[in-house]
């Protein structure tokens, strides 16, 4: 009889757990702390530059989870698609071979879709982010394919291209990443903080922006 019961109770406490990970949250993209979004990021870059892809999953899950509100088992699913795509693209050496990104962020966005305040084309969104990631890689100015980050942000949360707000995020996150091009090999831990600092800001300009 004991060993039924334990049973019984294991199995219960076993479908608790499931249903914590599986029943569907009320995600929003708008919901996130702009101080945490910061480090969750700078978090992200730092483990990227250093191929420790378990914990830049890690970090992708937390920052899906906690500054979203997307369920445990959605934010898996985030993570992995985002993780896979950064994974993919690290290697490659030119634009055709960067499209072997593509369908993992396709798969990204179509995840993030539904905590967007609004529908939005998930392969168009893909299309821009890889477009960014690969002038980045061929020296284009920060400014330029910061602007290219604008129209991912402003395609997510539904808001026009020349929104001033989402024009500042997206030129200041790019100016944080070309920072930490140009400090490269040499980086040092004063330098991910002041990285930390300057995604803190482009994040305030973005919560302001998509708050109005």
């Amino acid at each position: 009889m004991l060993v039924r019961k334990m049973i019984v109770g294991t199995a219960a406490a076993a479908a608790l757990v499931a249903a914590y990970a599986v029943i569907p949250r009320h995600a929003d993209l708008r919901a996130f702390d702009p101080a945490e979004m910061a480090r969750l990021e700078t978090a992200m870059w730092r483990d990227y530059y250093d191929k420790r892809y378990g914990a830049l999953f890690y970090q992708l899950y937390k920052s899906t989870r906690t500054q979203f509100g997307f369920s445990p088992l959605q934010s898996l699913h985030v993570a992995f698609s985002a993780a896979e795509a950064a994974r993919t693209f690290q290697p490659t050496r030119s634009r055709r071979e960067a499209d072997a990104a593509l369908p993992a962020l396709v798969a990204y966005y179509r995840n993030f879709a539904p905590a967007a305040p609004m529908a939005f084309d998930v392969e168009e969104a893909a299309r821009l982010e890889l477009d960014w990631w690969q002038a980045r890689r061929e020296a284009v100015a920060p400014r330029d394919y910061g602007l290219t980050i604008a129209r991912v942000a402003a395609l997510t949360y539904g808001k026009g291209a020349d929104d001033s707000g989402i024009r500042r995020f997206g030129i200041a996150r790019a100016e944080a990443m070309a920072f930490r091009d140009a400090r490269g090999e040499a980086i040092t831990d004063a330098d991910w903080t002041r990285i930390e600092n300057q995604l803190g800001e482009a994040y305030r300009t973005l919560k302001a922006s998509i708050g109005r």
